[in-house]
């Protein structure tokens, strides 16, 4: 994985009249890479991501990376709480060329830490892309805990652990 570090920034969506709002989108990576970010978070829970049909994810992600041009990082949101969505979100997100997937633990569906190894171990066996790990209990209601992202590492997975909020 390429080092991801620096200050990322999770962009929101723009929409205008209920569509995607595309050439805003490239003025606000334009804006942020000037400003001096690190790296770029698409589609993530800030960036609309769970109310985005694939289509529209794609459209945002590979606008995104277009804009930012090697710049800077971008690390495409690509969670959901269904594993096989998010495997599909994860090869989308390697084949647009982004820098890694952001995959938020799964919302709803409330999987222990032994049923989040197997979730996330499946997204890496079928992408073999770099996975960020998006722990997040207060949105989620499950809380990934370190000693299940340090089983993923031994096993050979690319996945690394964001916290956010208190646990």
């Amino acid at each position: 994985m390429r080092r991801l570090e620096g200050s990322m920034v999770a962009i929101v969506t723009p929409m205008k009249d209920g569509a995607i709002d595309l050439r805003y989108l490239r003025e606000l990576v334009e804006w942020q890479v000037l400003e001096g970010t690190d790296g770029i978070v698409p589609c993530g829970t800030t960036g609309e991501g769970a109310t985005l049909t694939a289509p529209e994810r794609a459209d945002v992600i590979r606008t995104v990376i277009e804009q930012a041009r090697g710049r800077v990082q971008v690390v495409a949101g690509a969670g959901s709480n269904a594993t096989h969505e998010a495997i599909e979100s994860v090869k989308m997100a390697k084949e647009l060329k982004a820098d890694a997937a952001l995959v938020v633990t799964p919302y709803y569906n409330k999987p222990t830490p032994e049923g989040l190894y197997p979730h996330y171990m499946a997204i890496w066996e079928a992408a073999r892309f770099p996975v960020v790990a998006y722990n997040v209990p207060s949105r989620t209601a499950v809380d990934m805990l370190p000693d299940t992202v340090a089983r993923l590492a031994r096993a050979g997975a690319d996945v690394v652990l964001f916290a956010r909020g208190p646990h």
